[in-house]
């Protein structure tokens, strides 16, 4: 049933959020109706408020009509209801959970730190960003260690959620004034290998692209 329903994905092209699930349609080879909204600060979409009345957000999986919100979620989603190929989530609870840990974590600290290297205003402010940061991306490190990806030998949930942010490394270095690579070699090396994948590779922007994007958003915000 589920091979011959009808799949949208209302997203934005440089959005890491938007990333993870484009990058999961594409491991599981989903046919879709991708949909850009272009304008995601004055001129949301009727689709995308009917969708996700709630947040107002980007990424939001339609399926047979019916919306799947939250970039994990959808991640989640897709994983359960096509699960014939590429299973991004392990079948053990205790695997599973410790996925959903590292993706929370993702989430909780990665955003928000990594937004602050190309925000900070001032040489104090922005050190403290950077190491912030940097802090962050060590502890992910540790917890890939020698394993090619998170989970083990398979690509899956955790490097679903983490690679987006590959795209904008090239952003937060520039402007942070510092080498990602220099700090967390391991990491990069996985980012690398995580690229060599053709659902990622084809998922994730240029990264000048993404950096002529965020130069325009933070002249926008006056960040000096």
């Amino acid at each position: 049933m589920a091979e011959h329903s009808e799949v949208m994905l209302l997203d934005f092209w440089a959005s890491r959020y938007g990333m993870r699930a484009r990058i999961a349609l594409a491991e599981k080879e989903i046919k879709h109706l991708y949909i850009e909204e272009a304008d995601l600060h004055t001129n949301k979409s009727e689709l995308l408020l009917e969708m996700n009345p709630v947040h107002k957000k980007i990424p939001v999986l339609i399926h047979n009509g019916k919306p799947v919100c939250e970039s994990t979620i959808i991640v989640e989603y897709i994983d359960e209801v096509w699960k014939g190929k590429s299973p991004l989530l392990p079948s053990d609870p205790y695997e599973k959970s410790q996925a959903r840990f590292w993706a929370n974590y993702i989430d909780q600290k990665v955003y928000d730190s990594s937004k602050k290297t190309w925000t900070a205003k001032g040489e104090e402010e922005q050190e403290a960003a950077n190491n912030e940061f940097i802090g962050h991306l060590k502890v992910l490190e540790g917890e890939l260690g020698e394993k090619p990806y998170f989970g083990g030998d398979r690509f899956g949930f955790v490097d679903v959620s983490l690679i987006g942010f590959y795209s904008w490394f090239h952003v937060f270095e520039t402007f942070g004034k510092f080498s990602i690579e220099a700090e967390c070699p391991k990491l990069i090396a996985w980012a690398k290998r995580c690229m060599e994948r053709e659902s990622v590779s084809k998922s994730l922007p240029n990264p000048h692209k993404v950096f002529e994007f965020a130069q325009v958003r933070r002249d926008k915000m006056g960040t000096a």
